[in-house]
């Protein structure tokens, strides 16, 4: 029981990191690696989102840090580099020999239309049934 160091004293301190940094420390690692990579990627014609929301075409590359957006036409905003969130889809002639990684929402707008196709075609089929009914009831 003499004043000696102790190595079971530090182990929940060791076991707290441990946890920290797998479930915290290293997602974030490797969220902003993937964000640095598509940061390197970027080429002019590519869709992107910007972290304020705005949705434009990438027009001309300034500088390592900062890109030229399109967001309408004749309509031109210089925006840091950094702050781009994500690619929206790529340019084909910029992807020539490699493989993109397109994120189209489209894909999904696809799904909800035919979706709600199919419930407008049910909706008009009851109609047409009642309808029917009431003609046969009167």
């Amino acid at each position: 029981m003499g004043s000696g160091f102790d190595i079971m004293a530090f182990m929940p301190f060791i076991f707290i990191f441990g946890v920290f940094y797998f479930l915290l420390i290293r997602p974030q690692q490797q969220k902003m690696k993937k964000h640095n990579i598509m940061l390197s990627n970027l080429r002019r014609g590519d869709r992107v989102v910007t972290n304020g929301g705005l949705i434009g075409t990438i027009s001309k590359i300034v500088s390592d840090s900062e890109v030229q957006l399109e967001l309408t036409d004749d309509v031109r905003v210089r925006h840091v580099r950094a702050m781009i969130a994500e690619v929206l889809t790529k340019d084909p002639a910029s992807t020539v020999g490699t493989a993109s990684t397109t994120v189209t929402p489209s894909n999904q707008s696809v799904a909800s239309q035919k979706k709600s196709e199919s419930l407008k075609n049910k909706g008009s089929r009851k109609v047409a049934v009642n309808r029917s009914m009431r003609k046969a009831k009167v």
